[in-house]
């Protein structure tokens, strides 16, 4: 039966994946029934990144591959689009479409924000005498809306409740997913007690999505990187070890073994710290040392070699005395 396997984000990926991918795809045997897509932003790859050398190897390896450009909407598809949206024919929408494109470049999603800032700042209204939605180009160009999305989401957020707005730096600290059990495990302690009305929050603004496996995920990846910029560069650091000490003292009490990767790269954040206390040195340092082993397990060697070498620049000087 044919299988197709979509893998978005590409360039997150490291080396180990692209090996895996590279193996599956060049698999002469089996690989006759497998369609592959693969994206990734271009403005986020260096020219020596392993997602260039898989498609060198993958056209040596005879793997036909096909290279698709994805630019933003141009400015007739733009007009169509807002044209839709307000139900209004596209010669009267052109204007404001026009200015959206000189603001966005036709990046759907940041028009998408944009229009809700407009909405937001009463630059955009329904008149219910006309009964269509109104604008004044002039007003919106002399205002001092920035273009910037990131401005825009942060603006947004800072206007949420402090669960939401705790629940977002969060699941920001995790990256762009985790699953909804993280959040119950947080929820138990005190600090992190109002994250659970936080996620509902956060789904209901559509800043998060939850499949039917209860994996959360930021709806875009500028979302999460307004998230975390919501969070002082000053306190990243400790809330990273925080977050890891808090969910480390829970799991490990529940014997629960699913997390571990997420606890040990939080806590890591916060060496300096670790070191100050030979008691938390030891208990962190066997906390690598079981990422470690269980990433070996996995045949993931990069990840392995990664949380080996934590547990070992976590160990006190006189380890081989105390502690072999």
């Amino acid at each position: 039966h044919p299988i197709m396997l979509f893998l978005d984000d590409m360039q997150w990926a490291d080396s180990t994946d692209i090996d895996v991918i590279h193996t599956i795809l060049s698999d002469t045997m089996g690989s006759s029934c497998m369609f592959f897509v693969g994206t990734y932003r271009d403005n986020e790859v260096q020219v020596d990144h392993d997602i260039f050398d898989l498609i060198e190897r993958l056209e040596i390896s005879n793997v036909r591959t096909t290279k698709v450009n994805l630019a933003g909407l141009d400015q007739e598809d733009l007009n169509t689009m807002i044209s839709d949206a307000l139900c209004l024919y596209p010669r009267i929408c052109k204007s404001l479409s026009d200015i959206l494109f000189q603001k966005t470049k036709g990046n759907p999603f940041f028009v998408l924000e944009f229009m809700q800032s407009l909405k937001s700042h009463g630059l955009l209204q329904y008149n219910i005498h006309q009964k269509r939605w109104v604008w004044n180009e002039d007003i919106i160009r002399a205002e001092d809306i920035t273009d910037n999305v990131l401005h825009l989401l942060s603006s947004k957020m800072n206007g949420l409740s402090g669960d939401v707005q705790t629940l977002l730096k969060v699941m920001a600290c995790f990256g762009s997913s985790t699953n909804e059990s993280v959040i119950g495990y947080l929820s138990e302690s005190v600090e992190y007690a109002g994250v659970r009305n936080g996620l509902e929050g956060a789904l209901s603004d559509g800043f998060i999505v939850k499949d039917e496996e209860g994996s959360l995920q930021f709806v875009h990846d500028k979302v999460r990187e307004a998230a975390y910029n919501l969070i002082p560069d000053s306190d990243k650091k400790q809330l990273h070890y925080n977050l890891g000490k808090v969910l480390h003292s829970i799991c490990e009490r529940d014997d629960s073994d699913d997390t571990i990767f997420l606890i040990a790269s939080q806590i890591n954040r916060g060496k300096d710290q670790i070191l100050r206390d030979e008691e938390l040195s030891i208990a962190f340092t066997k906390l690598n040392m079981k990422a470690g082993e269980k990433a070996l397990d996995g045949c993931d060697h990069k990840t392995a070699y990664s949380y080996l070498g934590a547990a070992l620049s976590l160990l006190p000087e006189d380890h081989w005395e105390n502690h072999y």
